[in-house]
């Protein structure tokens, strides 16, 4: 998958040149002067920045422990220490069904926790809601990654993106299975959890901006505004929006009373995984609470860590390709690192689980169905036995 995806890519980019003289979709975009102080759709305190700490984290920590202390007092309980979970979920296209089935398998050993935080970014961010909101949910996740191909999620059209388009393919019949499974009951679903303390976060890329946005989706489902449920849906496509491939989502902001658009694309273009920003130190942001809980993070890359062989062809279109490739397979791993030392930095457990080295690709289009149910299956009977997850990323020398 991520080999066919990078061929796109680089595709795309070798041919930009022809398609330079041709029309573009017009746009009407934030100024930079104004990128601090913009809203989406006039929603305040729903996202920020994902490489730098939320200029309102103590109003933020302050409304966490408070519905935290009403809805689950247990956890605050002078003198004991309390586990809880977090959960970060990869991108990789058709390779999620790795992660869902892992998700259900895990469901059925008995022992998946609920999670206090789950992020997502691309795949992931398709993922992450259900995960969020526990096994019942599960129904879902086997549906999504096992039953749709990909004449059901993408509609080609390279003449089109070649000529001045946004993109090599259109996603609407993927917006379209977004909308079918996030309702407006599935949105009250997301609110009443996040009403607890609980978070959920999505990771998108502002293109413009070229930076990573955090949105925390539960504070959108709660806000009550009448655009939340088709902004929640538009940000899990867009974090799926894979450039070049897939057409970006224009994101409606408001700004110095003046109304203008964002483009977002993928979460995983400037991040594969996320838990917080990494300039977070969660002990001093807790320092005038009493919750001292052990933590521990789960990561989910759905996809392969290690050197895959495969002969390259002696061509131009065929080396850059795999070396695009390459890139997002390494860019991955990078990320790895840095939340490992994420983790330990901040006293978290840290737990990884990949698609293995002898699962062999066999796919033969973007979202194969046999692929995906094969992937999908091998997932759930890892999570159901008991997956053993690495305490430390690929190449550190130890498990």
């Amino acid at each position: 998958m991520r080999y066919r995806v990078a061929k796109a890519l680089t595709g795309f980019a070798l041919l930009t040149l022809a398609a330079a003289c041709a029309g573009t979709q017009a746009r009407n975009p934030l100024p930079d002067a104004l990128m601090g102080q913009a809203t989406a759709m006039g929603m305040r305190d729903i996202r920020y920045w994902g490489d730098e700490s939320p200029p309102n984290l103590n109003a933020l920590v302050q409304e966490k422990f408070a519905q935290m202390k009403a809805a689950r007092p247990a956890l605050l309980k002078a003198g004991t220490r309390p586990q809880v979970h977090f959960l970060t979920i990869s991108g990789g296209g058709s390779d999620g069904a790795f992660g869902a089935g892992l998700l259900v398998g895990w469901s059925e050993k008995g022992t998946r926790p609920e999670f206090e935080i789950v992020t997502g970014v691309s795949t992931g961010a398709l993922i992450a809601p259900f995960a969020y909101l526990g096994q019942r949910h599960d129904r879902v996740l086997r549906e999504i990654y096992t039953q749709y191909s990909t004449d059901e999620l993408v509609r080609k059209r390279p003449v089109r993106g070649l000529i001045g388009g946004t993109s090599l393919a259109s996603n609407k019949p993927l917006a379209g299975v977004i909308a079918q499974y996030v309702d407006r009951a599935f949105l009250g679903e997301i609110a009443a959890a996040h009403q607890t303390g609980r978070r959920l976060l999505i990771g998108t890329t502002n293109l413009d901006a070229q930076r990573p946005v955090i949105w925390d989706m539960g504070r959108i489902a709660a806000s009550g505004h009448p655009d939340a449920l088709q902004l929640f849906r538009d940000i899990l496509l867009a974090s799926s929006a894979i450039p070049g491939v897939f057409p970006p989502v224009f994101i409606n902001v408001l700004a110095d009373g003046k109304s203008y658009d964002e483009m977002h694309v993928d979460g995983g273009t400037t991040q594969q995984v996320f838990l917080l920003p990494n300039q977070l130190m969660i002990g001093k942001v807790e320092r005038k609470t009493r919750f001292r809980p052990k933590r521990r993070v789960y990561i989910i890359r759905n996809g392969r860590v290690g050197p895959e062989h495969k002969v390259v062809t002696a061509g131009t279109l065929s080396i850059a390709s795999r070396s695009v490739s390459t890139l997002i397979k390494y860019q991955g791993i990078g990320d790895l690192y840095k939340m490992h030392a994420f983790a330990r930095r901040n006293a978290i457990q840290f737990r990884l689980a990949y698609i293995p080295a002898d699962f062999k690709d066999t796919s033969t289009e973007a979202f194969d169905q046999a692929y995906m149910t094969r992937l999908y299956d091998l997932g759930y009977r890892l999570g159901k036995a008991g997956y053993r997850w690495q305490k430390t990323p690929p190449g550190s020398g130890s498990r």
